[in-house]
């Protein structure tokens, strides 16, 4: 079945930096878009950032410029690499798997998610 596991959550003073990754397995991981999503406490899920299987990648305006998606499909995994945190970015991080093989994800959506990870938490203090 399909899986998706997060890591590399924690907690960091703001202006640091963080890596999640995404294990995924259970399916053909480069026929799909991922995704990053976050959720912090009160509020909706929100897109971060999702990157197509041709590599093209969307980001909300809220972390254009400081956080960059990326995939590796030699090894099914998916990366966020989140620079100069703010109090702000403090939430629940989610990987996410696009519900249809081959589509994009340039609206970030999270209703167009198949899958979900569990999450991750990152806290982000000033």
């Amino acid at each position: 079945q399909v899986q998706l596991a997060e890591s590399g959550g924690g907690s960091v003073q703001a202006g640091g930096s963080l890596r999640l990754s995404c294990a995924s397995s259970g399916y053909s991981f480069s026929i799909y878009s991922m995704g990053w999503f976050r959720q912090a406490p009160g509020k909706a899920r929100e897109g971060v950032a999702a990157i197509d299987t041709d590599g093209r990648t969307h980001y909300a305006d809220s972390v254009k410029g400081r956080f960059t998606i990326s995939r590796e499909n030699s090894e099914n995994t998916l990366y966020l690499q989140m620079n100069s945190l703010k109090p702000e970015d403090t939430a629940m991080y989610y990987c996410a798997r696009h519900g249809s093989y081959g589509f994009r994800w340039t609206y970030l959506r999270s209703g167009d998610a198949g899958y979900w990870g569990q999450g991750t938490q990152v806290t982000v203090s000033s």
